[in-house]
């Protein structure tokens, strides 16, 4: 398919949304997570993205459910080929951190959840300042040899342990990071803008926003006056209060409504153009949710339409 994109060095091709696993198992069921799973790869997307601490935060769950959920669905479509699938080691209740053995035992867990034998693309969900980056590439590094992994890549990394960590990797000759999961959108540019980005250019690693629409702020659907039913409403309607977020919305407003687009993919175009960036994540409670998010692979944004939405999120 001519809409998939190389993730940075690596060999893989991605579609340009990655579906956010955050949902499966927690506010989407298993049948539910199985028709939006199914409804993103009809469309021709073929990135799905989790972690092995989703959706530990949830009454009753113990972390690993997503997982769980997208193994079954791996299984049950025999698609796992078609399908790059990335998750994350560090943050569940059991396998905290990242020491080498943590990283071991935390990705058999996932492997064992996913019912696969590799994983295509393996963060570190949070990095663990107490391990040495030596420590962390190594065992990395480790799993990649082993066939468990093929790619590795960081998320909640500051710019000087991903430099530090890339040039362990570049010196001894072992497995690098291609990509990054960086907390990025059109109303919060400085948690990416700046030494980390630089640092993820000159690398030539793939950035993969997570919080692409700002906890559902950028669908639109957060108005003055509006009560929306989400578990993410508190945080995601806090924008409306800053002048920033007025500013984007009627931005987006105006180029959604001149486009015939919905404001959600407007908003993932703006950041799928972005310097580095290959993928925004999203993700969907519902099949209704799948169309504007990836409808961002047929959108692309005239400059000066960029160049809007930037002013405005200045």
């Amino acid at each position: 398919m001519t809409s998939l994109r190389t993730l940075g060095s690596s060999g893989l091709r991605v579609f340009p949304l990655a579906l956010g696993g955050n949902v499966f198992g927690w506010t989407a069921d298993e049948a539910q997570s199985f028709a939006v799973l199914d409804a993103y790869a009809a469309a021709g997307g073929n990135f799905v993205d989790t972690a092995d601490s989703y959706s530990a935060w949830a009454p009753g769950n113990e972390g690993g459910e997503s997982e769980t959920v997208v193994g079954k669905w791996l299984a049950s479509r025999g698609n796992r080929s078609e399908i790059v699938v990335a998750t994350k080691v560090g943050a569940h209740p059991s396998y905290k951190g990242l020491s080498a053995t943590t990283i071991k035992g935390a990705a058999e867990e996932s492997l064992r959840r996913l019912g696969t034998d590799h994983i295509d693309l393996y963060y570190t969900h949070f990095d663990d300042e107490t391990v040495p980056v030596e420590e962390i590439v190594t065992a990395l590094d480790q799993l990649v040899r082993d066939g468990k992994v093929r790619e590795i890549a960081a998320s909640n990394i500051s710019p000087e342990r991903l430099r530090a960590s890339l040039d362990f990797s570049e010196r001894e000759g072992l497995a690098r990071y291609v990509a990054l999961q960086p907390h990025y959108n059109l109303v919060s540019r400085d948690t990416y803008e700046g030494a980390l980005q630089d640092t993820a250019a000159a690398a030539g690693l793939a950035a993969v926003p997570y919080f692409a629409l700002a906890s559902g702020f950028l669908t639109g659907k957060y108005r003055v006056g509006a009560t929306v039913d989400s578990p993410r409403a508190d945080k995601a309607g806090q924008h409306l209060e800053s002048e920033r977020g007025r500013k984007v919305l009627a931005a987006l407003d105006a180029i959604a409504k001149e486009r015939g687009a919905d404001i959600a993919t407007v908003a993932l175009a703006w950041l799928a153009a972005r310097p580095t960036v290959v993928a925004p994540i999203a993700s969907a409670r519902t099949v209704e949710q799948v169309p504007a998010l990836v409808a961002v692979a047929g959108l692309d944004l005239t400059e000066q339409e960029q160049a809007a939405l930037t002013a405005a999120s200045a």
